[in-house]
């Protein structure tokens, strides 16, 4: 039977995306199983650069702060370049992970959860050492009009970037595609924004890993109750 017959018979569906067949997910499904992978990327697979191209053009439609679509975006395939952002991650990565604030240590007076932040620990660890091997680095970016950042609230500068990157990611696994939001090169910003060449009013957001992923199976991760978190008219 034609693939795509027996994925409908299953009651999932398809969508021809130009270079690959990719599942149909519901709003809420696509929402609640975008998740961050780190160990179920496959480091062996190419990743078309047209694939990379669809996800970012659906990006684009996403909203900047008084529509000046300020942001830019390097994607970054070649070897020795990810060699050299890779090594730059790897230190950093690991800094962090020695450090009081590394997920592998937070609640540790929760066992439940203490395990489940080990594994987030386990997992940043694991890309750490491997992250170069990842065949498609996304690193969304910012140009300002100014030498450093402007006094007052960060969240209008940063907000004309980071739902695009999101909605980067969320393109990305519609299309079998797994991705993490990292920024831990973040610490080193200087040396990797020299690596790449940027100029001086550019400042990166992040750092997306992005590859086909390992199996297809992702379910909504733990979190806690709505009402623990939820404030209704004043805290």
């Amino acid at each position: 039977m034609d693939p795509r017959l027996a994925a409908l018979a299953h009651g999932y569906g398809v969508r021809e995306f130009g270079v690959m067949t990719a599942p149909i997910l519901t709003p809420d499904e696509l929402l609640t199983t975008t998740r961050a992978v780190r160990r179920r990327l496959d480091l062996t697979r190419p990743v078309p650069m047209q694939l990379v191209r669809e996800c970012l053009d659906i990006a684009l439609q996403a909203p900047t702060g008084s529509n000046r679509q300020n942001w830019h975006w390097i994607v970054v395939t070649d070897t020795t370049m990810r060699a050299a952002i890779g090594e730059v991650y790897r230190r950093s990565a690991h800094e962090y992970l020695a450090s009081p604030g590394s997920a592998a240590g937070l609640f540790a007076d929760d066992s439940a959860r203490s395990e489940v932040q080990q594994r987030v620990g386990a997992s940043v660890a694991f890309l750490a050492d491997r992250i170069a091997e990842v065949p498609v680095m996304v690193i969304p970016c910012l140009r300002l009009k100014t030498e450093g950042f402007p006094p007052g609230s960060q969240a209008d500068i940063w907000g004309s970037v980071l739902p695009a990157a999101w909605s980067y990611m969320l393109a990305a696994r519609a299309r079998g595609l797994g991705t993490v939001w990292t920024t831990l090169h973040l610490d080193y910003e200087s040396e990797v924004a020299q690596l790449l060449g940027l100029p001086e009013h550019v400042h990166q957001a992040a750092l997306i890993p992005t590859a086909y992923c390992v199996g297809d199976r992702f379910r909504p991760a733990p979190r806690q109750p709505l009402d623990e978190v939820l404030h209704i008219d004043r805290w």
